[in-house]
């Protein structure tokens, strides 16, 4: 009669105390053969070089039952992050006959919990790397992530934190837009308990829930992204709007009264379209440059690469607010932008820098004169910037002409992929009268030199896009060089003009 078969040794071949051996209920000489093996193996250990036991390095005998199968190997603890168990240790594969002698039943893995380091870096489909860069930067992580890590982060419009995404049309922070969602759902009202004008920024924008909400508005958050129903869903489908309904556009402004947007037609005085200019004005941007930085002109690009992706957001919901742009179809309002975004952001960039002398402003918080423009990798582009600035400064630039000249550097577009010619030329005019009207009542009775005024300030147009097409030479052969990280918008508006 054959005997019953001896239990099965575990995948490892420790004996007892395995978590992969099946227990059959032993005999009591099968438990002593157990102890007399172990105890032998655990001699063979100590005296350090001894025969190892057939069992561990041979196969294993005609009547052992096969192991089970080898429990996966635990590589990665992201699976238990996503179910919120910590693991005690990983398992490892069985036993190779090269493994160290002696291993005692009891042995297990060294503890390795959630905090033993640095979560994997990772991409989910549909989402771009967390620009946060906490965590970041160790040699030992992949290539990926230090490329990713390098590009510059992307500032919520609203209060100026990190930014978490593009939400409701906009790239802002998961507080702005939380805080948009539950204003528009709830139909909230809020007054300011100041003048309406608070500064709102990551540590104040607490503060003021009124010129927050506002601020949400005015950089181009759209209330029609945000589902009413309160019920989980897909995107909707929407067209995007201007926050600010623009004035309606029936043709060239006529030298009378102007219609007023929305409700019965009024009457308003001639310069109801600088007025309707300077409320769409978008809000200052800040560039934000890292402190600790290296020196060098690179990280210098790379900030400025940022700030004009971020500058080119602002300028496209600008420009749809403009009466008589957003009538346009949407391959000319592309067309128009892309061949005169540059001359926008230049034109901003000197008007920044119309209080100060010899020096640039390209945002609140980076000013750089030209030798400094030139330490920043710039070369002679702070000189040529320098030229239209004194010219400006020499016309004594009104905050009203410069919105007016900025909305005719737009409407001047010379694309020739523009298919309804007609119609840019349309707007053009309208502004053109709209700048000629608002010289004359500047002037009052009797101002002829003023009138000719208008004159003077669009022979500034040629200059600044021989300006701004310096800039972009210049970025073009950065963005060739390949040194610099450029995000994915300012690299196609950079492309699209040189082609």
């Amino acid at each position: 009669m054959r005997r019953p078969a001896p239990p099965p040794l575990s995948a490892g071949g420790s004996g007892v105390g395995s978590s992969r051996d099946v227990l059959l209920c032993p005999t009591s000489s099968q438990r002593r053969r157990r102890v007399r093996g172990d105890a032998a193996r655990r001699g063979g250990a100590a005296g350090g070089g001894g025969p190892r036991s057939p069992r561990r390095s041979g196969p294993l005998g005609p009547h052992a039952c096969p192991p089970a199968l080898p429990e996966p190997k635990v590589t990665s603890t992201m699976s238990s992050q996503v179910v919120g168990i910590e693991p005690l240790y990983i398992k490892a594969e069985p036993a190779s006959p090269d493994s160290p002698k002696g291993s005692s039943e009891t042995e297990t893995e060294p503890p390795v919990t959630l905090a033993s380091g640095p979560a994997p870096a990772r991409c989910l489909p549909g989402h771009k790397e967390e620009e946060d860069g906490e965590g970041a930067g160790s040699g030992e992580q992949g290539s990926g992530k230090l490329v990713l890590s390098s590009l510059p982060k992307r500032l919520c419009l609203v209060c100026g934190d990190v930014a978490s995404g593009y939400h409701y049309g906009v790239a802002s922070c998961e507080a702005c837009k939380a805080f948009f969602k539950r204003t528009i759902q709830g139909s909230i009202e809020y007054s300011c308990p100041a003048s309406n004008e608070c500064e709102i920024t990551k540590r104040r924008r607490k503060a003021c829930q009124a010129c927050r909400f506002t601020k949400c508005l005015r950089v181009g958050m759209l209330k029609e992204g945000v589902r009413l129903d309160r019920v989980r869903g897909g995107r909707q489908k929407y067209k995007r709007r201007p926050e600010v309904d623009p004035l309606p556009f029936p043709g060239p402004f006529p030298a009378g009264p102007l219609a007023v947007a929305g409700g019965p037609r009024k009457t308003a005085p001639v310069n109801a379209l600088v007025s309707h200019l300077l409320v769409v004005e978008p809000e200052k941007l800040y560039a934000m440059p890292d402190p600790a930085s290296p020196d060098g002109h690179l990280p210098a690009v790379a900030t400025l690469c940022d700030l004009f992706d971020r500058e080119i957001v602002v300028t496209i919901s600008w420009a749809k607010s403009i009466p008589g742009f957003s009538s346009l179809s949407l391959s000319d309002q592309m067309s128009v932008l892309q061949s005169v975004w540059m001359e926008v952001l230049v034109l901003g960039v000197a008007q920044r820098s119309l209080p100060l002398q010899d020096e640039l402003a390209f945002a609140e918080d980076l000013v750089l004169d030209e030798e400094g423009a030139r330490a920043a990798g710039l070369g002679d582009l702070g000189a040529a910037l320098l030229q239209l600035v004194r010219r400006l400064q020499a016309l004594r630039l009104e905050r009203e002409e410069y919105v007016l000249l900025k909305a005719l550097a737009l409407a001047n577009s010379d694309s020739v992929h523009i298919e309804d010619a007609e119609a840019v030329e349309q707007l053009r005019e309208a502004l053109h009268e709209a700048l000629l009207e608002y010289e004359a009542g500047r002037a009052g009775p009797g101002g002829g030199a003023e009138r000719r005024r208008a004159g003077r300030l669009l022979l500034t147009l040629p200059l600044l896009r021989q300006t701004a097409g310096k800039v972009l030479a210049h970025f073009y052969g950065v963005k060739l060089e390949g040194k610099v990280p450029m995000h994915k918008l300012f690299l196609e508006m950079l492309e699209a003009m040189m082609d």
